[in-house]
């Protein structure tokens, strides 16, 4: 059954998010991993409508015209087509960053869309025998150097039929990733898709509070959030681990930020 159109007020017990900055910081998330997921005018499209989402944060039913006036306005006549607009919503459903719920009007006629944000994401948590590593760590030299023989030995003119089933473990791990980072996170998370949305989320925190450009102090701040987010599993259960982190990072550079004020006597 359809819901039926009207003001967005009625729509707010649809929305996933506690505040506009909870929202916005879930898209920030997700653009940091599927950013390349679409092509620049499905960004454009899809940015006015999380432009459009912020009065009750996450939901919006504006008309497709609507937006699409508003990008055309915006960027002085340069707009996307509305074939453009429905591309980018598909692939946002199929992501799971958007639910999308058709309206009708109150005689029954179909109306605007009602669009959803999603929260990004939760990890699987690290299993049981993965944060007891310390154990373990002696045979990660083996491992990486039987992969490393394996690889040669397999005839690269006949790929697996299953090799783009197989996730990529931390050997492939982007050169993008400090490698003290990775060193700490593949402990726990061996997959290099894992550790690369870490390195994300660590990047994001650090724009966010203007020290983007001090890469030292980004992967110290990194690499022990994420330790610390690897004590709380010790003693309870993280529901949205990369989350988790990502709040973790925050703080220490908002902590950071009020050090500075307080030495330079503000």
């Amino acid at each position: 059954m359809n819901l039926k159109n009207g003001c967005i007020e009625q729509f707010e017990t649809y929305s996933q998010f506690s505040s506009l900055k909870d929202f916005n910081t879930h898209m920030e998330m997700w653009m940091a991993v599927h950013k390349d997921n679409f092509s620049k005018g499905e960004r454009v499209g899809l940015n006015r409508l999380v432009r459009f989402a912020a009065k009750i944060p996450g939901v919006c039913n504006a008309k497709i015209g609507t937006v699409l006036k508003a990008i055309h306005e915006e960027h002085n006549g340069n707009g996307i087509s509305r074939s453009t607009f429905k591309r980018m919503i598909q692939k946002a459903i199929a992501l799971g960053l958007l639910i999308v719920h058709e309206t009708e009007r109150s005689n029954g006629s179909q109306s605007s869309n009602l669009y959803v944000f999603q929260p990004f994401p939760t990890n699987e948590l690290p299993k049981e025998d993965n944060l007891n590593h310390h154990n373990k760590t002696s045979n990660l030299s083996k491992t990486k150097n039987i992969k490393i023989k394996e690889r040669k030995e397999t005839d690269s003119s006949k790929p697996s039929e299953d090799m783009n089933n197989k996730p990529l473990d931390y050997t492939y791990t982007s050169d993008r990733v400090p490698y003290s980072f990775s060193r700490v996170v593949r402990y726990f998370f061996p997959e290099a898709k894992q550790i690369e949305e870490y390195w994300k989320m660590a990047q994001i925190a650090a724009y966010r509070n203007n020290c983007e450009s001090h890469t030292d102090l980004v992967v110290n701040m990194a690499v022990h959030s994420f330790k610390q987010m690897i004590s709380k599993f010790k003693v309870s259960s993280v529901h949205k681990p990369i989350a988790y982190y990502y709040g973790i990072l925050n703080k220490k550079f908002e902590e950071l930020y009020f050090e500075e004020l307080y030495e330079m006597g503000f």
